[in-house]
């Protein structure tokens, strides 16, 4: 199994303080999780991508870029990249620019965004919102596989013998397609053989292990491989510690001064106590021993082999986030990984045969290294 940590990069007050950071300080903040995550032996750091309150993640391409600089080994994941809002076209050259830079750690998880404030802002409505994510997604994947693409659109000029440049270091980059709720992004990800990231953190483990089935019906109706088949899956919460009345005292407050945000904002809570959220969300509050049979019982349905845990403190302090995620690697992640398989492909960039010389490659990272990812 291979883990990631992510940031949506959500700018609130504190669940606890009630106290807002600047926002260079929340940008920076962003920076030393990512670093933390690689010291720590973390498979991939992931960015959201957002254009409205509260996130400031609406530009995943730079803030991975600087990360990409400070950083040598760890994947790079956008999540999710909002292909329904963005021209595929203008899409492609900042990732492709960033995968040469990143020395090919690049992969995107793609979707079509959440939130009314995003889609007014881009003039995106609710009734085509899907199509211009499949059509943006489609056109994407041929630049990045063709040198040269002719295409027909509705939602953005039309292409003839277009050439566009960098040309990319991966071929191809990998694809994940986030999955919330709808069945779209699920039958996209199967048409083209691409793996799938169960958002999973708003409800209990059920709505996503039905979608997680019907993706994997869908695959098979395609006439992909089910061994070829790769799942991830995101938590709703995150602390551990030695015993499970220490997580739950350590997480009581950043449970409830979220909980209390919430209400203030006039939503509904799914889960209105911490011992319910524990119990029933994906979170994964507890002892290493209770995190691992949560993780199993989950996999049990999901089969995934992929797992994201939150990279921000929350309402932790510091010194209890870094704890937490040491933690996990010395006593979570050793168990979960010798037990759950990693996904079916190299967890490393597919490289040209000749990468161009002026491109660093981690020593770690065999350039000969491939991706399927379903052409």
């Amino acid at each position: 199994m291979k883990f990631l940590a992510i940031t949506l990069i959500a700018h609130t007050p504190h669940p606890v303080t009630g106290v807002q950071k600047p926002t260079t300080e929340r940008f920076r903040e962003v920076i030393q999780n990512a670093l933390l995550a690689e010291e720590l032996g973390f498979d991939g750091f992931g960015v959201g991508e957002r254009h409205e309150r509260p996130f400031i993640s609406s530009s995943p391409p730079v803030v991975l870029s600087h990360l990409a600089a400070l950083t040598s080994r760890i994947r790079l994941f956008t999540a999710v990249t909002t292909l329904s809002l963005l021209d595929p076209v203008r899409a492609y050259e900042d990732y492709a620019t960033l995968d040469h830079l990143s020395g090919g750690r690049l992969e995107l998880i793609v979707g079509k965004g959440n939130g009314t404030a995003q889609r007014d802002l881009f003039e995106v409505t609710v009734d085509d919102q899907w199509e211009r994510n499949a059509e943006s997604y489609e056109l994407f994947r041929r630049i990045w596989r063709e040198d040269k693409v002719t295409a027909k659109t509705r939602f953005r000029p039309e292409l003839t013998e277009a050439e566009v440049w960098p040309r990319p270091l991966q071929q191809p980059v990998r694809v994940w397609h986030g999955s919330a709720t709808s069945k779209e992004s699920v039958d996209l990800a199967a048409r083209y053989g691409d793996p799938l990231f169960s958002a999973n953190v708003t409800n209990p483990m059920e709505p996503y292990a039905e979608l997680i089935r019907y993706y994997r019906e869908r695959w098979v109706h395609y006439g992909h491989d089910p061994a070829a088949i790769a799942v991830g899956a995101g938590t709703a919460g995150f602390h551990a510690a030695r015993t499970s009345q220490d997580a739950l005292a350590a997480y009581r407050p950043t449970f409830e001064g979220n909980l209390a945000q919430q209400k203030r904002q006039g939503l509904n809570p799914v889960f209105t106590t911490l011992e319910d959220f524990v119990e029933r969300s994906s979170a994964l509050v507890g002892s290493p021993q209770q995190i691992i049979e949560k993780v199993h019982r989950y996999h049990e349905q999901f089969g995934h082999t992929v797992l994201h845990l939150h990279a921000d403190a929350g309402g932790l302090t510091d010194r209890q986030h870094r704890d937490s995620l040491a933690l996990f690697q010395s006593d979570v992640a050793p168990v979960l990984r010798r037990e759950i398989p990693d996904p079916p492909f190299p967890w490393a960039p597919a490289l040209a045969e000749h990468a161009p010389a002026s491109v660093s490659v981690p020593a770690s990272v065999p350039a000969s290294a491939s991706v399927t990812t379903g052409h």
